[in-house]
């Protein structure tokens, strides 16, 4: 299976790394995954969504959001508030972890 750098990818899609960035921090199921030394390595299947998602927002005017909507919709995934459940599960990591480490 072929990997894909930022580089590449900006340079397919026509726009900055730093947008792409973005979009990863925006939409959750955008998650290319890192090298050891801590590069994003993009698969055909994250090559897929940012074209959709550039698709949506340049062409159709959706706001990042409704993007983010019209993509969970489309890849049947029942709840879009993944992104909060997320950072609720993390939040309560970090809680048991601090009772833990003043335990010790």
């Amino acid at each position: 299976m072929k990997k894909y750098t930022i580089r590449e990818v900006s340079g397919f899609l026509k726009i900055k790394p730093y947008v792409i960035r973005y979009w990863e921090d925006e939409i959750p199921f955008i998650a290319p995954r890192k090298t050891n030394s801590g590069r994003r390595s993009y698969t055909e299947r994250d090559l897929q969504i940012l074209v959709r998602v550039r698709h949506l927002l340049y062409e159709n005017r959706y706001t990042i959001e409704g993007a983010r909507r019209k993509i969970w919709a489309e890849l049947n995934i029942p709840n879009p508030d993944l992104k909060s459940r997320i950072a609720a599960v993390r939040s309560d990591l970090l809680s048991i972890w601090s009772r833990i480490k003043r335990l010790n």
